[in-house]
């Protein structure tokens, strides 16, 4: 398995499980807004985190997809 294989296989099972892990009760308890931090729930926080995982995650996998490597040989 090429390198750029192996870390887009990475990328695209961490988005899986950050997507996953954003619905869940750990994140989004039902009914329950505290603890909060500087007056945000944690649970908004946690989705800052999470948009920022995948936006990086994102950039990653647009520098490893296996695809990328096809259209620089053909230029």
């Amino acid at each position: 398995m090429k390198r750029s294989k192996k870390y887009w296989t990475i990328c695209v099972i961490l988005v899986a499980v950050l997507i996953v892990l954003g619905y869940t009760p750990i994140v989004i308890p039902e009914g329950v807004y505290k603890p909060m931090i500087l007056g945000i729930p944690y649970s908004l926080w946690f989705s800052f985190i999470i948009t920022v995982a995948l936006v990086t995650l994102t950039y990653i996998g647009s520098k490893v997809h296996p695809g990328a490597d096809e259209k620089e040989e053909a230029s």
